[in-house]
């Protein structure tokens, strides 16, 4: 069982940067692999980025490429997504999820566990 709570969400300008967090409460956090989706109103939700499980291998979401970093912190039960250079098409819920799927876990069904999610508003 894993509980996952989001934070550092807000209103920013755009061009402007925010850094999510997110704590797990797992016993062997290392053992999830987790990503960051986000779900603007009315859009289906979608995969930002994901990080394996040591955290050697990402994947980001074409619209995000060069401007977010996904990182982990196993040490410390923790995710974060770094965004820069932020636009008003990045607003949405941003929700952290962790998987204990093999493989590269893209899809919201392959994740089990997920945050509360953290609004993030990118004004133009």
């Amino acid at each position: 069982q894993v509980q996952l709570v989001e934070s550092g969400g807000g209103l920013v300008q755009a061009g402007g940067s925010l850094r999510l967090s997110c704590a797990a409460s797992a016993r062997t956090f290392s053992g999830y692999a987790m990503a960051w989706f986000r779900q603007a109103p009315g859009k289906e939700r979608e995969v930002v980025a994901r990080i394996s499980r040591s955290g050697g291998n990402t994947f980001y979401a074409d619209s995000v490429k060069g401007r977010f970093t996904i990182s982990r912190d196993n040490a410390k039960n923790s995710v974060y997504l770094q965004m820069n250079n932020l636009k008003p098409e990045d607003t949405a819920v941003y929700y952290c999820a962790a998987s204990t799927g093999i493989g590269t876990p893209l899809r919201p069904s392959d994740y089990g566990y997920w945050g509360q999610g953290t609004q993030v508003t990118v004004s133009s």
